[in-house]
């Protein structure tokens, strides 16, 4: 919940289906989520957050006139005060969403998602984490980056970091967490998020999720293995 003095998080919820906005926003306001807007298409979940600003965008990925990768995209070209956008999908992960994640989402949400998932989501991505854990990311990745590879690499230059950094990069692709990490490095959690901060910074990328991107599309780590 917002404590005093504190700005309500805003969120713009962006579906074709009216049901399915009326239930977020039921659930998110009951949480003291401010929802800014609701957008019925791409086009006008673009328009709400210029004209809005808000922290989180939910994003469907599936609607007509301008769809939510297209959306998701124009939202985050700026690079920097850009809000933090999660996607929206059914249980079968059509391909779409690798290349939302590509274009800078910070993760994802089924539609069947619990009240309570769905209010933590938003507010653990409002403070700048990833949603997707890396596994789940390694198994979008794997199912499509050669297949979307020429339209949506993110492309950085491995070179800038450290051999501990191409390590921790290594396996933080692989789906280990920051305590698995740690163990399997013999270092504490604390040094091993300075390790993922780091990679972050000189990658110029905004979450864990791109990070395991580029590990693939760099050829770090391989689908195969």
């Amino acid at each position: 919940m917002t404590g005093p003095g504190t700005a309500p998080l805003r969120v713009v919820v962006a579906d074709d289906q009216a049901l399915v906005r009326a239930g977020f926003r039921m659930i998110l306001t009951s949480d003291g989520i401010d929802v800014v807007a609701e957008a019925v298409n791409g086009a006008d979940a673009v328009e709400a957050v210029r004209r809005t600003r808000p922290d989180v965008v939910l994003m469907d990925i599936r609607m007509p006139e301008m769809d939510g990768l297209e959306a998701t995209r124009r939202i985050l070209a700026g690079g920097n005060g850009e809000p933090r956008v999660i996607i929206l999908t059914t249980f079968d992960l059509d391909h779409y969403v690798y290349a939302a994640l590509s274009a800078g989402a910070s993760g994802f949400l089924l539609k069947d998602v619990t009240p309570e998932h769905l209010v933590a989501a938003v507010r653990m991505v409002r403070d700048g984490d990833a949603l997707l854990a890396p596994a789940i990311t390694r198994r979008l990745v794997e199912r499509f980056a050669r297949r979307d590879a020429d339209s949506t690499a993110i492309h950085r230059d491995l070179a800038t970091l450290t051999a501990r950094e191409l390590e921790v990069l290594q396996l933080l692709a692989q789906g280990l967490t920051n305590a698995e990490l740690a163990a399997r490095l013999q270092l504490s959690e604390a040094t091993v998020k300075t390790h993922v901060a780091r990679i972050l910074a000189k990658l110029a990328l905004r979450d864990r999720v791109q990070a395991v991107i580029v590990a693939y599309e760099s050829g770090l780590v391989s689908p195969s293995g």
